[in-house]
């Protein structure tokens, strides 16, 4: 909550100061949290957070990295059966209730993180799309040009600049931790293997 009151405190500069470059009053701080442009900025971010924990739960279901702590151990790669996973029959007494049930509500418990994952992320960058065109085309107005359609503002270079900037900056960060997690410790952390582990050594966490 403290960075996103820092980034409305400074978004509220910078649009302002884009307004005054553009011949027009600057708006209250109660109006501009209240625009598209907050708004987007906002989503954008959201997004591309929630595109990281989708990809890195499913990816990391069948993908795996030698000697990495953010990586299942390389012969514990796939879906692993009901033993190891406790479900169904191998349910115990303190696991979730679906977990412990043989049709659909299983099924889709053991998936219920990548999904709701998944869906927030479909919903913020919706949301994004929608907040973005409505930006955007109060940056054409204020320049005297044609508003586009919401459609029309998904094929502009502005929302998928917005979008990949994102995009990037979230998987760089993901492969930086699994790669550089390998050789590399933090004493006490339980992103970080034992300092003494051997390089080698994966799914292992400190």
């Amino acid at each position: 909550m403290v960075v996103l009151a820092c980034q409305a405190v400074t978004g509220h500069a910078e649009f302002n100061e884009q307004l005054t470059v553009d011949g027009m009053q600057p708006i209250g701080f109660g109006d501009y949290l209240l625009s598209s442009d907050f708004a987007v900025d906002v989503t954008e971010n959201w997004q591309s957070e929630f595109l990281q924990f989708f990809l890195y739960i499913f990816g990391t279901v069948y993908l795996v990295q030698r000697g990495s702590p953010e990586s299942k151990k390389v012969h514990q790669a796939g879906p692993e059966s009901e033993e190891e996973q406790r479900m169904g029959d191998h349910a115990r007494a303190d696991s979730p209730g679906w977990a412990g049930t043989k049709d659909w509500r299983q099924a889709l418990y053991a998936r219920s993180l990548g999904i709701v994952m998944g869906g927030l992320f479909v919903l913020s960058w919706l949301a994004q799309s929608i907040t973005g065109t409505a930006a955007y085309n109060g940056r054409q107005l204020r320049q005297l040009e044609d508003p586009v359609s919401w459609a029309g503002y998904l094929i502009t270079p502005d929302f998928w600049n917005r979008t990949l900037q994102n995009w990037q900056s979230e998987l760089l960060a993901v492969a930086a931790m699994v790669v550089l997690s390998i050789y590399l410790r933090q004493r006490g952390s339980p992103e970080s293997k034992p300092v003494g582990a051997a390089h080698t050594t994966t799914g292992v966490e400190g």
